[in-house]
């Protein structure tokens, strides 16, 4: 009997696909939503002490903390995928990206709260960074590893779609918001 890792495969490699594919796509859905608050929404409420310029310099600095935290997310999510399994972290990992997105949705402004607002805020991105280093690195092997040998390039480009997908997806949300909102709902 074949102890090999494709002898004992119990996913539907449509299902694999499809999954990494999805997850991928909403994590980087919620990643670049930001990018565009970021520019938009933020430096009006989380930074409306400094002039436009430096408002907008200061929210974009919260917009690259993920990008220091995606490493140690791939660390230490690939580390606890290898001991108790990609599933199990890639849940994690999606939970962590959408518990710190809702958490940033929910965040009292400056004005509310004071400088609390921009901590926390730093705190929840840094979240997102987190998650998505774990679930974007875990998706592309879980896709792997459940291809077939001839096949590993082909299945592993699949979650690598989930960036310009969800790229789209922010873009589009924003668009839509922007020309059906009024200034004053939109903010």
């Amino acid at each position: 009997m074949s102890t090999s890792p494709t002898a004992d495969k119990v996913n539907s490699l449509q299902h694999v696909l499809i999954g990494s594919l999805i997850g991928t796509t909403i994590e980087f859905f919620d990643f670049y939503i930001y990018a565009n608050a970021a520019v938009l929404v933020f430096p009006q409420l989380f930074f409306p002490g400094s002039d436009p310029t430096a408002s907008i310099l200061e929210s974009l600095a919260t917009f690259s903390i993920a990008f220091f935290a995606r490493p140690l997310g791939s660390a230490v999510f690939g580390h606890y995928g290898d001991r108790i399994g990609r599933k199990a972290t890639l849940v994690v990992a999606l939970l962590t990206m959408g518990i710190s997105t809702v958490c940033i949705g929910l965040l009292p402004t400056y004005e509310s709260i004071g400088i609390v607002a921009p901590l926390l805020l730093m705190l929840f991105r840094f979240g997102q960074g987190l998650g998505l280093g774990g679930e974007w690195g875990g998706a592309v092997l879980l896709a792997i590893e459940n291809a077939p040998a001839n096949k590993r390039a082909w299945y592993g480009m699949f979650p690598q779609l989930g960036a310009p997908l969800g790229l789209l997806l922010s873009g589009g949300t924003f668009l839509i918001l922007t020309d059906t909102l009024s200034e004053e709902k939109f903010f």
